[in-house]
C-alpha cells in the first residue's frame, strides 16, 4: 500500500480485499451512510470519517496521517491478511462463490460498548429503523462533534450519558420495548466497563456468557457483538439470512440455529465469523432462501 496526504485527504493506494459497500452494507455496523458521490460517511468514536472509493483507491476527507495511525488503521483492519483467511475458509464451492461476491468485505474493529447497545437494538428489528435508533439516541444523548456537508453529527452516547437520560426520553427515540434494556445495559456498564473491554482476551465461552447476562442479550445477538467488537473470529452468529442459506446450501430445512453454528464453526474454525460475514452478504444480495 502507498498511503500519502494530499489536499486535506488521506489516500491509501493498492489496497487490497477493500470495497466499501460490501463493508458497510454486510451487516456489521449501522452509522454509515451513502453519499449521492458513492462515498459513505460514518461516525467512528468522536470523529465523523467521509470514505471514497475509485478501484483500489480509498480516499479519506479531512484525515490525516496521524488519524490513520491512531483509528483508521486499527478500525478497518487494514494490517490482517484476507487472502490468507480466504484460503483457509475456501473449502467448497458455496464459500468460493460467497468469496467472490463479497470479496471485498472487512470486519470492522468497532467499539465494545456501541456495538452491545446497537446490537441489543437491532434484535427482531429492521436495518433502517436500527439506524434510527442509534441516530436519535446518538442525537439526544451523545456529543456534538461537527456539520459535516450540511449534516450535524454526533457521538455515540456512552453508559454514563445513557444512565443520565431519563427513561422516557430514550423511548422516545424509538427504542420501543428495548428502552428499559438499554437503561440497565448502561447502569451495569458502569461499574462493568473494564470487564466489558477486556472480553477479546477472554474465551469465546466466557465471553458469551457474560454477554448472555444482560436482558436482550440471547445467542445470536451475543454473538454478533463478540465477533464485530471483540475479536472473536471463530463464531458464526446464525440470522434470518445465514439460516436461509445453510439450510438451503447446506442442512436440512429444520436444522436449529444452533447446530447450524455448530456445523459451521466446525467447518470453517478459527475464521468461522469471516465465512459468515460472506456467507451473509451472498444470501441477502441474491436472494437465497427466500
Amino acid at each position: 500500500m502507498l498511503i500519502y496526504e494530499k489536499d486535506n485527504k488521506l489516500i491509501i493506494e493498492n489496497v487490497k480485499s477493500f470495497n466499501i459497500t460490501h463493508i458497510f452494507d454486510c451487516g456489521q455496523c449501522f452509522r454509515w451512510n451513502k453519499e449521492d458521490d458513492g462515498s459513505y460517511t460514518g461516525v467512528v468514536k468522536n470523529k465523523v470519517i467521509n470514505i471514497l472509493q475509485n478501484n483500489s483507491t480509498i480516499i479519506f476527507d479531512k484525515i490525516n496521517y496521524d488519524d490513520y495511525e491512531t483509528l483508521i488503521r486499527n478500525y478497518f483492519d487494514m494490517d490482517t491478511d484476507y487472502d490468507n483467511i480466504k484460503n483457509q475458509i475456501n473449502v467448497d464451492e458455496v464459500i468460493n462463490k460467497s468469496i467472490e461476491f463479497g470479496q471485498g468485505i472487512r470486519i470492522l474493529n468497532q467499539d465494545e460498548w456501541e456495538t452491545m447497545i446497537s446490537f441489543m437494538i437491532s434484535a427482531n428489528n429492521r436495518i433502517p429503523m436500527i439506524k434510527k435508533v442509534i441516530e436519535n439516541l446518538s442525537m439526544s444523548f451523545g456529543d456534538y462533534i461537527c456539520n459535516y456537508k450540511g449534516r450535524d453529527y454526533y457521538a455515540f452516547p456512552s453508559a454514563e450519558q445513557l444512565c443520565k437520560a431519563p427513561l422516557e426520553k430514550i423511548q422516545q427515540c424509538k427504542a420501543g420495548f428495548r428502552s428499559e434494556r438499554i437503561k440497565e445495559a448502561a447502569q451495569r456498564a458502569l461499574y462493568e466497563k473494564d470487564i466489558i473491554y477486556n472480553l477479546k482476551n477472554k474465551t469465546y465461552d466466557e465471553g458469551l456468557e457474560y454477554l448472555k447476562t444482560y436482558k436482550g442479550i440471547g445467542d445470536k445477538v451475543a454473538n454478533c457483538i463478540l465477533l464485530f467488537s471483540m475479536k472473536q473470529f471463530d463464531t458464526f452468529p446464525v440470522d434470518v439470512w445465514v439460516r436461509r442459506i445453510m439450510q438451503t446450501l447446506y442442512v436440512g430445512e429444520n436444522t436449529s440455529d444452533k447446530d447450524i453454528r455448530i456445523f459451521a464453526e466446525n467447518k470453517f474454525g478459527k475464521f468461522s465469523g469471516y465465512a459468515q460475514q460472506y456467507l451473509f452478504y451472498y444470501a441477502r444480495e441474491n436472494g437465497i432462501g427466500r
